[in-house]
């Protein structure tokens, strides 16, 4: 592993220390791009208008005349954490808005596959809907839009993912209105933003709509989130709805779906802490937090992507996403705590049969080079006995390890579908995984039977008799991709620690921050002095480290290798407490030996 040390401009540093932030966070902020405390400020009134958002306002017209009519709305989400956040987002906006007619399905991950498809279409039409919503997903699924229009359903598209391209052309489903960043023509600047980010602008769009329309009383309008008129009581006309109660629901899905935390998500997300720590988040959510021993008052982006993020997901892998669904949407807190304990429980068994299947999967990865030598330039692995719910976590630990772009495969659980194999891919920088799918099918036309995903995590479906096909074109779009530069792993850090920042108040201000993918986490590196290692929990490495001349204990979860005597570490910072007394902890990352 090679630690290389971010540049930090100078000139940004010090403009950032001279408006009044702590010179650690200047430093910090300036390494990630922020040359002014104006980029700072997480007001609700510096979120992106959805006015720039392409579609969002045909869409708000759509909604609105169906809810004019009484007629029924149903939500076709996804079975991942932003899918379900997503279709909780839309549920509670649109029964916020008045929508009296609004439910929603979700597909199984095992019989109906990803998106939306004829047969969810016909779902859709047979619960009694007359207006189909997809949240998170329905930019790819031109069969299934185009079933969902032959029989009579208006189809709004809402999604983050990619278009698909065609001999160099885009091409888009035939949907009423499609809502997308990534689509031509759309000029909102946030190309990043979520599929529950996206949802939650539809319905700030749709509240704009409604408002015009007169079926509000008076706001204030310089407040984003809305403000009911004190005169409200005393008219028919309903008070505008706050939406601004959304956003820990909007906070944790972005977080979960690891998208880019540019500055609008990153608003998005810390609009959607700040309400969790003052309390006022969804009982599902609260509910999470006390089945993962998690504090919601001093709740961080680590949560949401560590703890309640990986619960909701289990649910769509192993199960069925609508326990996920229903536990955000719930407002009876016994309700919430059965559903959290039963996520928590298939996370647990989760948790098993991703450990058993990372095994066989590094054995058959480790199989495919010597010992001593590098491993090849795309790792592609497949068992018959693998599950398909968990091929994508067991994807990035092989990336993760080797340091490759990684592809892992199971059989179709789909009735009629047996012959057909599923996988998941994750990459590593400078290996766009959807854009080497797309060559991989121009390249070998009927390979893939299905594709889609982003720069770092992608899927796809083949026949299992053209898995050598798919491993050979994999590996050949990576030789011709990837130099040695690309394939050496090596860790952004934002170098050494100065001594009087080793305090528990600045982990505490640290962890408060808002960071994740595209905003990385604070990771120091320098060389420190070993005094003494043990093993504890069989997995992990305990340590007692000297850091500018002062111990400060430290631990390398999951890894059991001794280290020499000095050595140059990767670390975050963490307080851990004991006997009423908190201290702060070195949490090791990498080594560079």
């Amino acid at each position: 592993m090679k630690l290389l040390t971010r540049d930090i401009p100078p000139r940004a540093a010090w403009a950032l220390e001279q408006a009044g932030v702590h010179p650690l966070l200047a430093r910090l902020f300036a390494a990630r791009g922020v040359s002014s405390k104006d980029e700072l400020d997480d007001g609700l009134n510096r979120l992106l208008p959805p006015t720039g958002l392409k579609g969002a306002a045909q869409a708000a017209v759509l909604l609105a005349d169906a809810m004019e009519k009484s007629q029924r709305i149903c939500i076709v989400a996804d079975y991942d954490c932003d899918g379900a956040t997503a279709c909780a987002v839309a549920m509670r906006g649109l029964r916020l808005l008045g929508a009296e007619h609004a439910g929603y399905i979700v597909p199984d991950r095992m019989l109906d596959g990803y998106g939306l498809t004829p047969r969810i279409a016909q779902r859709v039409k047979d619960s009694g809907a007359d207006v189909l919503v997809t949240v998170d997903n329905g930019i790819a699924s031109f069969e299934g839009v185009a079933a969902a229009r032959s029989l009579g359903l208006q189809v709004l598209v809402t999604d983050h993912h990619l278009c698909a391209v065609v001999d160099g052309q885009v091409q888009l489903p035939d949907a009423q209105v499609i809502v997308n960043p990534n689509q031509p023509g759309c000029t909102f600047e946030s190309k990043s933003i979520a599929g529950v980010g996206v949802m939650f602008y539809v319905l700030l769009a749709l509240r704009a709509e409604l408002r015009q329309r007169g079926k509000f009383t008076s706001v204030r309008p310089e407040l984003v989130e809305g403000q009911a008129s004190t005169s409200s009581a005393r008219t028919a006309t309903p008070a505008e709805p706050r939406l601004d109660t959304l956003l820990p629901l909007v906070a944790l899905g972005t977080v979960a779906d690891v998208v880019k935390l540019d500055a609008n998500n990153r608003r998005l997300v810390a609009q959607g802490l700040k309400r969790v720590r003052a309390g006022a988040l969804p009982a599902g959510m609260a509910s999470l937090f006390r089945a993962t021993s998690r504090k919601s008052s001093v709740a961080t982006t680590f949560d949401f992507g560590f703890a309640l993020g990986p619960r909701i997901n289990a649910a769509g892998r192993l199960s069925d996403m609508t326990l996920g669904i229903e536990c955000l949407l719930t407002d009876d807190t016994a309700r919430a705590d059965e559903l959290a304990n039963t996520l928590d429980g298939i996370n647990r068994e989760r948790r098993e049969i991703e450990g058993g299947m990372r095994e066989q999967a590094f054995a058959i990865a480790e199989s495919l080079f010597d010992e001593g030598d590098e491993p090849p330039p795309a790792i592609c692995v497949f068992d018959p006995d693998f599950h398909e719910g968990v091929v994508g976590i067991v994807a990035s630990r092989i990336k993760d390890k080797l340091h490759r772009p990684s592809f892992v495969f199971a059989a179709s659980q789909a009735p009629g579908k047996e012959h057909e194999l599923k996988g998941s891919g994750r990459s590593i920088a400078g290996f766009h995984l959807r854009d080497a799918l797309d060559l991989m099918a121009k390249r070998h036309p009927g390979m893939l039977l299905r594709f889609g995903g982003h720069a770092m995590a992608a899927g796809c479906t083949i026949e299992e008799e053209n898995l050598d096909q798919f491993e050979e074109a994999f590996s050949q779009v990576a030789l011709e991709w990837l130099d040695a530069a690309t394939l050496t792993r090596s860790l952004q850090t934002d170098g050494a620690l100065a001594p009087e920042y080793r305090r528990v108040d600045l982990v505490d201000t640290l962890h408060a921050e808002v960071w994740g993918h595209g905003f990385a986490a604070p990771t120091f590196s320098e060389e420190v002095e070993v005094l003494s290692q043990r093993l504890v929990g069989e997995k992990h490495l305990s340590l007692k480290l000297r850091h500018q001349g002062q111990p400060v204990d430290g631990i390398w979860f999951g890894h059991t290798e001794p280290l020499p005597a000095r050595v140059k570490i990767a670390f975050r910072l963490d307080a851990e407490e004991w006997q009423g007394r908190r201290a702060v902890k070195f949490l090791i990352e990498a080594v560079e030996l």
